[in-house]
């Protein structure tokens, strides 16, 4: 028996007052994606169902308010204006025109509304912009988050008093793979930014990329580095590589979909209270394979047909599927 199959969320090793485990190693991460594939997921359903309803499944929607023409080299990322993806750069939406669709979203069964811009860091005049999105969005009765790059400490303050609930600043991988992905902002910038929606008592969406070319070793490292954080972010999006031609990663070898779900399995795992949500590249999954994660402890997905600007199941398939396993919204 290795040490993580030793160790359940009750070991007391290193066990903060909420009982869960914030020390793991590689090694033990590389082992628990590694293990038999029954066993790892009876653990994490058996671990999924101590915190959640197994048939109820969180959905929320997301919208580019602001798309195109962010100046960072995200490999993985359409919006980046280092890339010919034919992508055209808009402007900020208008407050009316998103809260068209958020009331969209809420009359579709959402219960948490996504704003995505492409920025590197908001600008003041956007930020006022966007607070006034927050707060017409959460008037409709909905959870708000939002994402729009780099945030220093009072731009944070601002969004949690505009009524912001959740702020999204994916770690995209590893640390020690993330050069290789990303090269004009560091690895701790994305932990400053998370650091200051922490101090700002905002709720915390962080996840990242799989199937980047990335090794087991490496997913491990990504799933270490959210689950080691002081506090364990309230989601975690799992996303599936969606390739787009004209970036640089078009063309990467898939990933195994045992894998993928490994993955999800090990997120349930080791952060067994976290909404896990299945993200970016459902489009192209099969329902099989949905609910697979879904048995495996994913409890959250996008609904609509879009992610940003790359496809995303239409609504109809995703009633049919939920009909199908008979698993209602959360």
């Amino acid at each position: 028996m290795t040490a993580v199959e030793a160790c359940s969320c009750s070991c007391s090793a290193a066990h903060p007052a909420d009982g869960f485990r914030r020390d793991w190693t590689v090694p033990e991460a590389a082992a628990l994606l590694g293990r038999p594939f029954s066993d790892l997921i009876h653990e994490a359903q058996t671990i999924h169902r101590q915190y959640f309803d197994p048939n109820r499944v969180q959905l929320s929607q997301l919208l580019s308010i602001k798309t195109g023409g962010c100046p960072e080299d995200c490999k993985y990322c359409p919006q980046s204006a280092r890339y010919d993806t034919e992508l055209e750069a808009d402007k900020l939406m208008e407050i009316e025109a998103v809260l068209r669709e958020a009331r969209a979203a809420k009359e579709n069964g959402a219960t948490r509304f996504c704003m995505g811009a492409a920025w590197r860091s908001p600008k003041e005049r956007d930020l006022d912009k966007v607070c006034a999105m927050v707060e017409g969005v959460k008037g409709l009765g909905l959870e708000t988050c939002v994402t729009l790059g780099m945030l220093d400490a009072a731009q944070a303050r601002r969004l949690k008093a505009a009524g912001l609930d959740y702020y999204n600043h994916n770690i995209d991988t590893a640390p020690e793979f993330y050069g290789e992905i990303i090269s004009t902002r560091t690895f701790a910038d994305r932990l400053d930014t998370l650091g200051h929606v922490r101090a700002a008592g905002l709720n915390v969406c962080c996840g990242g990329i799989v199937g980047m070319g990335e090794g087991r070793e490496h997913r491990a490292g990504m799933l270490i580095a959210l689950a080691n954080m002081p506090k364990h972010p309230e989601s975690v999006p799992i996303n599936m590589l969606v390739q787009v031609e004209g970036t640089p990663l078009f063309g990467e070898d898939a990933l195994d979909p045992f894998e993928f779900v490994r993955t999800i399995a090990a997120a349930r795992i080791m952060m067994p209270a976290s909404l896990v949500r299945l993200s970016a590249g459902r489009e192209a999954m099969s329902d099989e394979l949905q609910a697979l994660c879904f048995l495996a402890g994913a409890n959250s997905i996008f609904y609509g047909e879009k992610l940003l600007t790359t496809p995303n199941p239409a609504e109809g398939r995703d009633a049919r599927l939920f009909a199908r396993l008979g698993v209602e919204p959360l």
